[in-house]
């Protein structure tokens, strides 16, 4: 298989948890199978979450974390994003990476739009896959939420820009998994890293 060029988030705000274990899990399988791999931690980063006014012909100018952030998801194939479901969405940090860092003119361009009329992407010929934590059952997940926080990132964020496809796996019971549970989730990171998916 040839080495793709991944870039992994880890999108919980906090320094210590099971996200980060993810992302690290995933980047040492993906090194020790000879991907270049870089890696950021939302925790590590200081900006300003919040977008303005809400427009984008003034939007604010990027602080240079941002910045390199954005050109590492310019520069990957695959991006691989951890983080936790809260209230049924993104934690408020990660939200405002997004806000902040997918812009028209880097990541979708409102000059020129696809076939249904939607600004054409700028990040195509990438792939995703975001490993997601909650407490929420997986069948309720998928009965009741109708995986709704899955089709806003598949659709209308990643799919948005240009990443396709982007894959998902979800663990269930993330505050208080059971025996042996974490242990099966770090193996199987660990085989997705090694195969880059």
């Amino acid at each position: 298989m040839p080495a793709k060029k991944i870039l992994i988030l880890d999108g919980h705000p906090a320094e210590n948890s099971l996200s980060r274990i993810f992302a690290q899990t995933y980047a040492d399988a993906a090194i020790a199978k000879g991907h270049e791999v870089r890696m950021v931690h939302l925790s590590d980063l200081q900006f300003d979450h919040d977008f303005g006014q809400g427009n984008y012909e003034d939007f604010k100018p990027l602080e240079p974390v941002l910045e390199q952030v954005l050109q590492d998801i310019e520069w990957s194939e695959h991006l691989v994003l951890t983080t936790p479901m809260w209230w049924g969405g993104l934690p408020a940090k990660l939200k405002g990476l997004i806000d902040r860092t997918f812009i028209p003119g880097r990541t979708f361009d409102t000059r020129n739009t696809t076939k249904i009329g939607i600004p054409a992407p700028m990040l195509t010929g990438r792939t995703a896959r975001v490993i997601l934590t909650s407490d929420t059952p997986s069948w309720f997940m998928r009965l009741i939420y109708r995986q709704a926080l899955l089709r806003q990132l598949r659709d209308q964020v990643l799919g948005f820009v240009g990443f396709k496809p982007t894959r998902f796996t979800y663990f269930a019971g993330a505050s208080y998994p059971k025996p042996g549970s974490v242990e099966r989730w770090i193996g199987k990171v660990a085989r997705m890293g090694a195969a880059a998916l």
